[in-house]
């Protein structure tokens, strides 16, 4: 039997204050987009304050610059490339993937190329998204695994939120799984209870038992996702863990969550919400020929758009009601979930690191 906690400032003094505030570790690979989005036509992102560029060069690598021209700080993004450079659109200045101006095109015969230089930042291409790390050491650490994206038994639906509220809400939210009461018919689980907790420096983990409406066991069973009168409850564990900084969550053996985040600043966040259905328990699918099992994860994908969708809006309705209500009334939180606490100290902790 769990303690019950009427309030999360009872364990960590002020914590629940200024985890509203925080900034976020550069110590880690985040997610800015979908590899889809970014093209040999310049892309803008922003991460935590930092107006980033991403662009791809003619073999197909990614690049990625501050969004910024240093001769009239004009967005880079706007612009072009030009022979694997991007080139404002301003004035046509150009920067190489190591942020050095290479060109002025006005540039007389007694001037040098401006000596300034913009920021450059690490980034990867894997498992369909551009993922960026701010720090000053890459090689230490590797984005999160996402083994199911290339698997030909799991079908991915991926739906994009976007919050104008602080990424402790929506992690609070996706770990907080007494939350299924407000989903309704869209719910996947009900009944849920926190069985326990693990955490370290880098990640919480809450082990819940819960109620699932779905089981994926026949062919005919994946029909309910989109007809809800073919759901019947039935017990799974349902296990979610916070790895810093992104989602994880497996309800039985039939789904596999992920929300990849990509902080924006104190009131918005971005993130990417992957959706994996398992059909490993159709054993048979192992003996058609690879292209076959292919062309069925392609096809499928997307198959829970709907569902993850209607999701989605009802989390962030609930997320940034939250967020204009700390807005107004900081002090005022309580909090019965022990797994939350945790969540609210990893956070901070990660952060402290860099202060």
């Amino acid at each position: 039997m769990l303690p019950q906690i009427s309030s999360t400032s009872e364990l960590n003094p002020g914590m629940s204050h200024d985890v509203r505030k925080l900034g976020i570790s550069p110590d880690h690979w985040y997610v800015v987009c979908r590899s889809s989005e970014v093209t040999n036509k310049p892309v803008g992102v922003i991460i935590w304050h930092q107006a980033i560029a991403l662009y791809r060069d003619h073999t197909g690598k990614i690049h990625a610059l501050e969004d910024r021209c240093p001769h009239r700080q004009v967005k880079l993004s706007h612009g072009n490339i030009v022979n694997n450079e991007i080139e404002c659109i301003y004035h046509g200045w150009r920067f190489n993937n190591t942020g050095q101006c290479t060109e002025v095109p006005y540039l007389e015969t007694n001037q040098k190329l401006p000596s300034c230089q913009i920021r450059t930042y690490a980034v990867k291409e894997e498992n369909g998204f551009i993922w960026l790390y701010l720090g000053n050491n890459p090689t230490s650490r590797q984005p999160l695994e996402i083994p199911e994206w290339d698997h030909l038994n799991y079908i991915a639906t991926v739906s994009i939120i976007n919050c104008k509220a602080h990424y402790s809400y929506l992690i609070e939210n996706l770990m907080d799984m007494y939350h299924g009461h407000l989903h309704q018919d869209l719910q996947a689980w009900s009944q849920a209870s926190l069985q326990n907790i693990e955490e370290n420096e880098n990640r919480v983990d809450a082990h819940y038992t819960a109620q699932s409406y779905y089981r994926i066991d026949k062919i005919w069973s994946i029909s309910q996702l989109f007809f809800p009168a073919l759901r019947k409850l039935h017990p799974e564990a349902l296990d979610v863990s916070y790895v810093y900084p992104h989602w994880v969550s497996t309800l039985g053996q039939d789904f596999k969550i992920y929300c990849l985040l990509c902080p924006i600043n104190e009131t918005q966040t971005k993130a990417y919400l992957i959706h994996f259905t398992s059909l490993n328990t159709f054993w048979r699918l192992h003996k058609l020929p690879i292209w076959f099992r292919r062309w069925i994860k392609n096809s499928l994908f997307g198959a829970a758009q709907k569902l993850l969708d209607g999701l989605v809006l009802q989390d962030v309705k609930m997320i940034e009601e939250e967020q204009n209500a700390y807005l107004k009334h900081p002090s005022k939180n309580y909090e019965l979930n022990r797994a939350l606490v945790s969540v609210q100290r990893l956070m901070k902790n990660q952060v402290d690191k860099f202060r």
